[in-house]
């Protein structure tokens, strides 16, 4: 299902502009926190009114001040997934999800609730009350809900802020499923980088109200983070190989290139995606010998560009894949690095954890 949004609308001094199209799968609002990215979020879900809009999901319009069109919150069909899980505590995560049920109406729902339940693990958790759940099960079960809503998108406004870097490893994958097995459109708010990286289809830039850049999270990610002065890095996906010869590891087979990563939950198959961040990169001008890093990619030097710091910014190819490294200014002097100039990169395998956790 498509949905596309047009929107105009100051608060105060602020004004946001925002237009952007989604075929479907996980479309990401990312940038800064003030940036503006829960205000289009509240927008679409019929919290706040715009000024000027459009708002069409599917067939259906939500929103068209033109018109004099702007659908309630209840009469939009919208899973709303908030930064805390407002579960109701005197209820069993059962009753929470079949509260969900309740809001989808005469909606037919796109996925049957034993699915749901399933696809989030949930079955273990379904006579409890939220008092004895973790952050991430909250989380779970406020997912669910919004889920059981039969709802035509499903709005994440940064989900998983809340939670410790444990529970985010926890949930992530879970929220992946939901990408790969339901055929449903998720809008999700965020600043975090990993979270982006591995999981939105498409990511929308935001700074100072106003979109900035619009593509894959490969495109984007890369461009951004320099701009918007974030940690700059590569976005990189793959299938999963596993190996015989560590049973602890994994493969990514890129584009002409591996990667070895922690297996973990991996298998085999898998779409992966990771986030390598810029620092992580190290630059040999020869073939490194004697070394524990198990990643050594060759590649070519295609582009050197000065930063914040003294730093440089360098993109090589590596294979048919973009790989980004930043080093110092006095090192790229020293290693009388240029574009054209054959490279080896070394890229610490923790760096490369597809869980999403900081190192």
């Amino acid at each position: 299902m498509t949905f596309a949004v047009e929107i105009r609308h100051s608060q105060g001094d602020f004004r946001i502009e925002a237009d952007f199209t989604s075929e479907g799968g996980v479309t990401a609002l990312f940038g800064r926190s003030g940036s503006g990215k829960t205000s289009v979020l509240r927008i679409v879900g019929g919290l706040v009114r715009p000024d000027h809009g459009r708002i069409i999901v599917g067939d259906q319009v939500l929103l068209d001040t033109s018109k004099g069109i702007c659908l309630p919150p209840h009469r939009r069909g919208l899973g709303y997934v908030f930064q805390e899980p407002r579960l109701f505590p005197h209820l069993t995560v059962r009753q929470n999800l079949n509260y969900g049920q309740w809001f989808a109406g005469s909606r037919s729902s796109f996925a049957d609730p034993e699915k749901i339940i399933a696809i989030l693990g949930l079955e273990a958790l379904l006579p409890r009350r939220p008092g004895s759940l973790s952050g991430g099960e909250k989380q779970r079960v406020a997912i669910g809900r919004a889920l059981l809503a039969s709802p035509r998108i499903l709005l994440m406004d940064e989900p998983l802020s809340a939670l410790d870097e444990a529970r985010k490893a926890e949930i992530l994958p879970y929220i992946e499923r939901l990408r790969d097995e339901l055929n449903l459109p998720i809008l999700y708010v965020s600043h975090s980088v990993s979270e982006v990286a591995r999981l939105a289809d498409r990511v929308v830039a935001m700074a100072d109200g106003r979109v900035t850049g619009i593509g894959n999270a490969s495109e984007i990610l890369g461009i951004q983070t320099v701009a918007t002065g974030r940690e700059s890095g590569s976005v990189l996906e793959g299938l999963v190989r596993l190996q015989g010869e560590d049973p602890d590891l994994a493969a990514i087979a890129l584009r002409g290139c591996r990667l070895f990563v922690p297996r973990g939950d991996l298998h085999e198959g898998q779409k992966l995606r990771v986030h390598i961040p810029a620092r992580e990169v190290l630059l040999a001008t020869s073939e490194p010998h004697g070394i524990s890093a198990l990643n050594v990619l060759k590649g070519e030097i295609r582009s050197m560009t000065g930063s914040d710091g003294g730093a440089v910014d360098i993109a090589l190819r590596c294979g048919e894949e973009v790989l980004r490294a930043r080093i110092t200014g006095l090192s790229a002097k020293r290693m009388d690095l240029m574009v054209g100039q054959s490279i080896h990169a070394i890229i610490k395998t923790v760096a490369l954890d597809p869980s999403g956790r900081a190192r």
